[in-house]
């Protein structure tokens, strides 16, 4: 679908304004800090799966948060016996979705934190099985608890957008094991960071990256995690 529609913005000559009918989608919203986060436990490396869309944008983004050290796109959320490609799980039939593994320092950036960028300036909850232009189960917006705690944060905050009221729609983001994360091929990994001019991270991406830094500037830096 993202190959598709950054070839017609590039015949149309359409590149700093969002597709007809997408603005509202794509809005920026700052999400209420979380009322509930991890537990300091002293620890100096953590694991965060994030599903919102494609993965170029969300790995993009998350690469620029202090406290990031890794962000590595895949797949993740299907069968831990299936072997995927990116030509598989584009079919929307394998149960995967595209999804981020972040490596983060909890000392210096909270998972309860890396919720409120995730859904301020990457992913809307209220869209099931898509995200802006690409739509499908291997688009969804989920959450990939990795430990008690974290899976109790992230219930909390899911509880927490929903009474706050900044979308018109209910929240539909999902809670679930990740089972399996499989890296994505070469090519995918660090996509917006070495092709900051391709159609597609020019229209859907920078505009997030850009909300990142203005929206959480004492969490951004300038240059992406490895």
């Amino acid at each position: 679908m993202r190959q598709l529609i950054a070839a017609a913005l590039l015949a149309a000559g359409s590149l700093t304004s969002l597709p007809s009918g997408a603005s509202a989608a794509e809005r920026v919203l700052l999400a209420p800090a979380p009322a509930v986060d991890e537990t300091a436990d002293g620890r100096h490396s953590a694991i965060a799966y994030f599903a919102g869309g494609c993965f170029w944008g969300v790995e993009g983004v998350f690469s620029h948060v202090k406290g990031v050290r890794s962000a590595v796109s895949g797949y993740g959320g299907g069968a831990p016996d299936q072997r995927v490609s990116y030509e598989r799980v584009s079919s929307g039939t394998t149960g995967y979705a595209e999804t981020v593994r972040l490596v983060y320092d909890p000392r210096q950036v909270s998972y309860g934190t890396l919720l409120r960028i995730f859904f301020s300036v990457i992913a809307d909850p209220t869209q099931r099985d898509y995200q802006g232009p690409d739509h499908g189960t291997q688009y969804r917006s989920a959450l990939f608890p990795q430990s008690a705690d974290q899976a109790r944060v992230a219930q909390a905050y899911l509880t927490q957008l929903g009474a706050a009221g900044l979308w018109p729609d209910p929240i539909v983001t999902t809670i679930e094991p990740v089972r399996r994360f499989q890296p994505a091929e070469a090519w995918h990994q660090d996509f917006m960071a070495r092709n900051p001019d391709h159609p597609y991270i020019r229209q859907w991406d920078a505009p997030k990256l850009e909300a990142l830094r203005r929206l959480f500037p004492q969490d951004y830096r300038a240059t992406p995690a490895a």
